[in-house]
């Protein structure tokens, strides 16, 4: 039976583990998976706005010998009212993977559930885990074992938030989250999390003082504190989430030698300040490359062609 990564969820610890070990060697020595997807196709959906995502899966698999098949919904019959689940039952007898980005979890559930061919989630509004492959590489480059590691996150209780509260909790690490009531991660992300550590040694915590969040950090992490989607909302978050801006502040709270993560798009000024992302302490550009490792890693992983 195929596997699917819609969740961090989905995946155990060794899995995980075995995962960024992959993604390691993809980064070192790219020339030996070169040829790896020879032969395979692999749908890219996206339903919404992509830079990295949409770039690193293609990238990622025409530098294995793949062919990658960009579409969006306007491209497929998904926009004239073809199910979700027609699409998934068709694309899976031509392709050997589908990639999709998209709003609602159900979405990605309904496509995996009819497709007969791997399917990952390059973003929907619950969950990001392919960005959390990245920042967990990203850390374990910089700082070894994760296990034990504190990261903090600061900012909205969205799709990354819920991501590396679950990726940090199979990881072992302590992972704290810090948003301005009313924004909390959703309550059953928290309680999975905080099961997932149990096992595995990790931590969880859910706070409203970013301060508390940042002390003692190993990485400190944000996002845009307005996601795609809630534009609408932008002007009062920035009014709400000013004090959960990573500034040099935050900074000084964390360990001497704590890293700044950010998973792009930044508004500079806004979730996180210009000489903090650009500062000695950053590594969003790592980061950002690191889409690209893990991504190859998650396919070649999902189609047994590690």
């Amino acid at each position: 039976m195929d596997r699917d990564f819609l969740t961090l969820d989905e995946i155990t610890p060794r899995e995980l583990d075995q995962l960024l070990e992959l993604a390691a060697k993809v980064k070192a020595s790219p020339g030996d998976f070169a040829s790896r997807l020879a032969g395979r196709s692999v749908a890219l959906i996206f339903e919404k706005p992509s830079t990295r995502t949409r770039v690193s899966f293609e990238v990622g698999v025409a530098s294995m010998g793949g062919h990658a098949v960009v579409l969006s919904s306007q491209d497929l019959q998904l926009g004239r009212g073809e199910t979700i689940e027609d699409t998934g039952r068709v694309l899976s007898r031509y392709v050997d993977a589908i990639v999709l980005r998209t709003f609602g979890q159900e979405r990605l559930e309904n496509l995996a559930a009819a497709a007969t061919v791997p399917v990952v989630n390059a973003l929907s509004d619950y969950e990001h885990p392919c960005q959390i492959l990245a920042d967990l590489l990203t850390v374990r480059e910089r700082k070894g074992d994760l296990a034990g590691r504190t990261l903090a996150y600061l900012g909205d209780g969205n799709n990354v938030a819920h991501s590396l509260l679950l990726g940090g909790a199979k990881a072992g690490m302590s992972t704290r989250v810090a948003t301005p009531p009313g924004y909390e991660p959703i309550p059953q992300v928290v309680q999975r999390a905080e099961q997932i550590a149990a096992d595995t040694g990790g931590t969880v915590e859910v706070t409203n003082d970013p301060g508390v969040a940042a002390t003692g950090a190993d990485a400190l992490y944000t996002d845009v504190w307005a996601s795609m989607g809630q534009e609408a909302e932008q002007a009062e978050r920035v009014l709400v989430f000013a004090p959960y801006r990573l500034d040099t502040d935050k900074v000084e709270r964390a360990r001497d030698d704590a890293i700044v993560l950010h998973c792009l798009p930044a508004h500079r000024g806004e979730e996180i300040t210009t000489d903090v992302i650009d500062g000695p302490h950053s590594v969003v550009w790592d980061q950002a490359e690191n889409r690209l490792h893990t991504q190859k890693a998650l396919l070649l992983w999902l189609l047994g062609a590690a």
